[in-house]
């Protein structure tokens, strides 16, 4: 079994099965996907994999401590939309949801949730041609 644990390693090979790599943050060995995204990421610190369940850490972390994040808002509107992560790792149901217009991008989706720190917590999407909702702690 090869455990790929750089960058460049994983950049260079086939992504087939029975390929494996390390998380540089839980150390642990997992498979790379070969189907639906690799199964890893990285963050611009370090060339090493970082596994999808430790994005989610990471992005909480950085949530909790700077009170600003970037994620996607995606799903059916207006019923089955959730705000996530990249990998889909860390997951938020808005509790209350608006579409409004904007001057420029026409569109604009406004979401409210609980974050990971049990605060509220807004996010908002412009336009129809992204999902990149950039969320921030709100007072109250």
């Amino acid at each position: 079994m090869e455990i790929l644990e750089t960058q460049e390693e994983l950049r260079n090979a086939r992504h087939i099965a029975g390929l494996h790599f390390k998380c540089s943050d839980c150390g642990k060995v997992k498979p790379v996907q070969t189907e639906g995204g690799t199964g890893y990421g990285y963050y611009p610190e370090n060339n090493r994999p970082i596994c999808y369940a430790c994005c989610a850490i990471r992005d909480q972390e950085s949530m909790m401590e700077t009170g600003r994040g970037l994620l996607y808002l995606v799903g059916e509107w207006p019923l089955e939309i959730e705000v996530v992560n990249w990998p889909g790792t860390l997951r938020f149901k808005p509790h209350y949801w608006r579409k409004g217009s904007h001057n420029i991008a026409r569109t604009r989706y406004d979401v409210w949730f609980t974050g990971p720190d049990g605060k509220p917590w807004h996010g908002t999407q412009y336009g129809e041609m992204t999902q990149i909702c950039r969320c921030r702690r709100i007072k109250g």
